[in-house]
């Protein structure tokens, strides 16, 4: 029996890039470290000395983190979020009694005026004490109703939507649909102009806080007409209104907390007013809010290596095998000294990343991607490392610890949480490609036109002559720099010496630019293709981007007399730990498979593999690959549950 489906909006892959493209802020008018590092210059003047908070913000943010700290270890209890796979109506309550929805938002509409800083902060503890609630505050502020006004609001929407979302209104973010992820330029969601109204009509997926929202930014694609420029547009939704139907709340491997469902909108009217910015720019809009939004998720990444590192502490010298503790057995205590490493440098990452964003000097696109790129990738791998130690225990969920006299740790729960982190705002593979087109713009800018086959001959002759002027300029100075000089960064000498991790981060920036400009030089136009050489270009940079923040941090601390000794330790830890990766990385930019797995990929599409699969039974259920989405009212009974209701 065969299921209906949703005829799917077809695109080009060159439309699909050109709505990529057009979303993309075009201009750089701000200094970037990361961007400096890919084109091979070392700017540690942009992150060195560690920019500071002021007193007054570090005031605000530690008191109410003292209160915050107090409301989850007396009110959060993870173990029965995780059971009943809900977050209490009381434990919402008491986060609006403290203002925790409106950490971010200007205490001019009822909000907390949290620094980016002290927010992420706020992010870590929240989510060591649940996951979920950690996810339902960063969806409501992070790309929910508050960001994207606070950025691009008019007066009246501020006026009328912040102070709810600073104090009582959840907001959720709509942008993925049954049959379109990260490929913008097929959403179906329509909003039709319709006198000083809008008429929405869609369905929209994994919609977290969608469940419980009360307030929804919605991305929907408006029709050219006279009058109207149309393209895909953000609107403020009233999540009450008559048409809008929650029709599943979703269930998941973790976080099985948050409030995460589909939404059907039917002849949904949203006034004009709420329309946030001109029609046609709801993309950009929302890859900016993104810009700063991103680093909620490495927050939290950074507060889970905390948690882990915690356990495995207290449980490697409990735990002893062959007569001593397990911690002191060399197989184990690489693991520790890989989660204690890490951690420190997520958090380096994390805080530098968060100050610079306050500071507003640098653009910090590739920052922040960066941060939530290497922070999904390594929480998950120092989440899986205290699984191992723990060992069967890791394996065994904490209620059934708990009932059978054991401490209850939610290490397996933890796994499952963070797993999501590698998926959701933007999977790894697709952070690879946005990190991979910000670090390749000064090439396209100059150069593009002569890998792009619909320009002119004169237009790639007037490239050719760019391209000439920019290499003939930036190809010298990928030959020597400080890194090749052994007395360059002699303040990061004390006791242990970094200098030498700050020599190779310079080195190995020059070499990564170089690598990237003679694949563009080998692949020209069929570079985009080539996505395993630009995930690994782009996992250089987060590791060099990592060993730079790490080095910065220790130094700061040293120079404020905090734990100096130890951050250096760990700093030049973590750097060992990075350099054997990078090295690795680098080897396989030429030495690799991706041809081969092409040639088998295909051979697996076109069932030449087939016979492999045999022997086996698929539990799986019936149904199409993805659900029918067409417009129209529902069938279903609205699931959407506002907290208190």
């Amino acid at each position: 029996m065969s299921a209906t489906t949703t005829p799917r909006t077809t695109v080009t892959e060159r439309e699909a890039r050109e709505v990529a493209e057009a979303a993309r802020e075009q201009d750089w008018r701000k200094p970037s470290f990361a961007k400096e590092l890919f084109l091979g210059r070392f700017r540690l003047d942009l992150i060195h000395p560690h920019p500071l908070p002021d007193a007054e913000s570090v005031r605000r943010g530690e008191e109410f983190l003292t209160k915050l700290r107090a409301f989850c270890e007396s009110t959060i209890d993870s173990a029965r979020i995780e059971r009943e796979a809900r977050i209490p109506d009381e434990v919402v309550a008491g986060l609006k009694e403290l203002g925790a929805l409106g950490m971010k938002i200007d205490p001019k509409y009822g909000g907390l005026g949290l620094t980016q800083l002290y927010y992420n902060k706020a992010l870590a503890l929240v989510g060591s004490a649940s996951p979920a609630v950690g996810a339902l505050l960063s969806a409501h502020q992070s790309i929910g109703v508050p960001q994207p006004l606070k950025m691009f609001g008019t007066q009246e929407q501020k006026d009328a939507f912040l102070p709810r979302c600073a104090r009582t209104d959840i907001s959720a973010f709509l942008l993925t649909e049954p049959d379109v992820g990260s490929d913008p330029a097929r959403l179906a969601t329509t909003a039709v102009p319709d006198g000083d109204d809008y008429v929405l009509d869609g369905v929209k997926l994994w919609t977290t806080n969608g469940v419980v929202a009360d307030l929804l930014v919605v991305m929907a694609r408006v029709p050219a007409s006279e009058g109207h420029k149309g393209g895909i547009t953000a609107f403020v939704v009233e999540a009450g209104s008559e048409g809008i139907t929650v029709e599943h709340r979703n269930a998941f491997m973790g976080l099985r907390g948050i409030e995460n469902g589909v939404t059907r909108f039917h002849q949904v009217r949203v006034p004009a007013t709420n329309r946030i910015g001109p029609e046609g720019a709801g993309l950009k809009i929302a890859l900016t809010t993104l810009n700063t939004g991103r680093l909620s998720l490495p927050a939290m990444c950074a507060g889970a290596g905390k948690w882990c590192l915690k356990i495995a502490r207290e449980w490697a010298a409990e735990r002893e095998q062959w007569g001593k503790p397990v911690a002191l057995h060399e197989a184990v205590g690489s693991k520790i000294s890989f989660i204690a490493a890490t951690t420190f440098a997520l958090e380096a990452v994390l805080d530098l990343s968060s100050q610079m964003a306050d500071e507003d000097r640098n653009d910090i696109r590739i920052e922040a991607a960066l941060a939530k790129l290497y922070g999904s990738e390594m929480a998950w791998l120092m989440a899986d490392e205290l699984v191992q130690i723990r060992g069967g225990r890791g394996y065994e969920t904490a209620e059934s610890l708990g009932a059978r006299g054991e401490r209850s740790v939610p290490a397996e729960q933890i796994l499952r949480d963070l797993r999501i982190n590698r998926i959701f705002e933007g999977s790894t593979e697709i952070m690879h490609l946005l990190i991979a087109r910000e670090a390749v713009d000064a090439h396209l800018s100059v150069a593009g036109d002569l890998i792009d086959p619909d320009k002119s001959l004169s237009d790639k002759a007037r490239a050719g002559a760019n391209a000439g002027v920019f290499y003939a300029k930036w190809l010298p100075k990928l030959v020597a720099g400080p890194g090749q000089l052994p007395s360059a960064y002699n303040e990061f000498k004390h006791g242990v010496d970094l200098s030498g991790h700050l020599r190779y981060v310079e080195r190995h920036a020059r070499k990564l630019a170089r690598s990237t400009f003679y694949a563009m030089s080998r692949w020209q136009g069929r570079m985009e293709t080539k996505q395993g050489f630009l995930g690994r270009i782009v996992d250089i940079g987060a590791e060099l981007f990592a060993m730079s923040a790490a080095c910065v941090r220790a130094e700061r601390l040293r120079s404020e007399g905090e734990h100096g000794r130890e951050a250096y330790q760990l700093a030049d830890a973590f750097c060992r730990q990075a350099r054997i990766r990078v090295e690795e990385l680098f080897a396989r930019l030429w030495t690799n498979t991706d041809d081969l797995d092409r040639k088998v990929v295909k051979g697996v599409l076109g069932g030449a593999y087939t016979w492999l699969e045999e022997g086996v039974v698929d539990p799986s259920g019936e149904g199409p690959w993805i659900a029918d989405a067409t417009p129209g009212p529902s069938a279903r009974e609205n699931a959407r549950r506002p907290y208190g209701a």
